[in-house]
């Protein structure tokens, strides 16, 4: 999962980042509201952590020009993060296009939990657990297991199973899955994404559950059959 993070103080923004990182998701830090409609405007993400009082561009008007947008990207979620915390400005900011606000100060443990509520919402997933016919996968704690029994996971398979399993029944791309493995070694390469998935097909043979190529898309975690009793 890749987030935007544009925090204008270098103290709050690298320890946002760091956590953020420290959970699993890949995060873009930028500084200013400019560089982030930039940014915005030429990578897909996965979820936005926006400030509102930014250097150069603030931040309504890049959370406005990224819903006046047509393309898909449009979509993604945007969690306010500032110490803006009256209540116009909490109206001005979801009227605006925000899913969330969150006021500063924050506890970290508040945000991932928000943050992994609107990656929920944006899938279509209802809670933490996401279960996949006898596979079941926790993205708070990012462990799989099958009937109950833990799934011995590296944290690169892990994170492809997570956006797999969020995106059952689609094509998803090896630059996707790249991005998810940005957080944990920035060196990765798209032939490296073939290793992975191959090994991640290995562990996931035994309890039936098929990952998919498709030749020019990507790949695509098949729709489970339901569990018979």
């Amino acid at each position: 999962m890749r987030v935007l993070l544009v925090e204008d103080d270098r103290e709050l923004g690298s320890a946002v980042s760091a956590s953020l990182t420290g959970e699993g998701y890949a995060v873009d830090w930028l500084t200013d509201g400019a560089s982030a409609t930039t940014s915005l405007a030429t990578t897909t993400y996965d979820l936005v952590l926006l400030d509102l009082g930014l250097p150069k561009q603030d931040g309504l008007s890049v959370l406005r020009a990224l819903r006046a947008r047509s393309d898909t990207q449009r979509s993604v979620p945007v969690l306010i993060a500032t110490a803006m915390d009256s209540v116009k400005d909490r109206v001005e900011g979801l009227d605006a296009g925000a899913d969330d606000y969150l006021v500063k100060p924050f506890s970290l443990e508040e945000l991932h939990a928000r943050v992994r509520a609107l990656i929920r919402r944006r899938n279509a997933v209802a809670s933490n657990s996401i279960v996949h016919g006898v596979l079941a996968f926790d993205l708070q704690s990012r462990q799989a297991s099958v009937d109950g029994v833990a799934l011995e996971l590296s944290a690169r398979e892990a994170a492809i199973l997570e956006v797999l399993l969020l995106r059952s029944g689609r094509a998803v791309s090896k630059e996707q899955l790249l991005d998810s493995l940005f957080a944990w070694d920035r060196d990765i390469t798209l032939n490296a994404i073939e290793v992975y998935v191959h090994r991640l097909r290995k562990k996931l043979e035994p309890a039936q559950i098929v990952v998919r190529t498709f030749r020019g898309l990507g790949y695509c975690i098949e729709k489970a059959e339901p569990v018979r009793s």
